[in-house]
């Protein structure tokens, strides 16, 4: 047994690496006798972990080359990702990107942020208007990381059908309070303020992730009382009555 969970735990170490990126899609793991040394175990049990990975998809073994990490390694740990955990994420990173932006925020950047806001004003391609939006905010911080990170994080908002039904039950409403948050951080990037604009991104997802709690709260509550509905028709006494007819 005391085997079997040391097996176990090398197989979600080196996952757990190759989820943080430690290990890129077609790189090589390291070879198996440092991994044998670096776990302090012997190589067979290496080679136990490494058939658990490429059953689970996540490396591929190559005879006489070594184990190569899988492109699909990555996609299924992004399926594991709900819409909380991206919403939050997206706060933290945002916020200090607004602050940063707010530095460096040249006139056109800014027009390009009101066009966004007469955009969702008007009720045009609201979508599109929020994503001008955060990523007219993210170029203006001058920074490619951050920029590929916000771009990332906008595709994650439809790397599976639950964040993308999550997100349209939330930007499917309240529109007018999406556009007074927008504004606020478009107000305080032009007054160049870098703590009003990281606190106004910070409200504007604060709001989001409380809708998103109050939207799942109430289809699970509807999901109850649709099987309630059911249950109760089950042992309602007139249909136990009707039937026995």
């Amino acid at each position: 047994m005391k085997s079997k969970r040391l097996f176990w735990s090398i197989v979600e170490s080196i996952e757990s690496a190759i989820n943080k990126g430690d290990y890129v899609p077609g790189s090589r793991l390291p070879p198996e006798r440092e991994l044998a040394e670096r776990f302090n175990v012997s190589r067979p049990t290496i080679r136990e972990a490494i058939i658990a990975l490429e059953v689970r998809g996540k490396v591929e073994v190559k005879t006489g080359s070594g184990v190569y990490v899988l492109e699909s390694a990555i996609s299924a740990a992004v399926s594991e990702i709900n819409a909380f955990e991206l919403t939050q994420a997206r706060a933290l990173i945002e916020g200090e990107v607004a602050a940063m932006a707010a530095q460096t925020i040249n006139d056109e950047e800014l027009d390009e942020l009101e066009k966004s806001l007469t955009m969702m004003k008007e009720g045009e391609d609201v979508h599109a208007a929020d994503h001008l939006f955060h990523l007219t905010i993210a170029s203006a911080t001058r920074n490619a990381a951050m920029i590929q990170s916000i771009e990332n994080l906008w595709k994650l908002r439809s790397s599976t059908a639950e964040i993308v039904e999550d997100y349209n039950s939330v930007c499917s409403k309240d529109n007018d309070l999406t556009l007074a948050e927008h504004t606020a951080i478009y107000t305080a990037l032009k007054a160049h303020d870098p703590s009003a604009a990281r606190s106004a991104m910070h409200s504007h997802f604060n709001r989001l992730i409380n809708t998103l709690f109050e939207s799942v709260e109430a289809r699970a509550l509807e999901e109850v009382r649709r099987k309630n509905s059911e249950t109760r028709g089950l042992y309602s006494i007139d249909n136990l009555v009707n039937r026995a007819r």
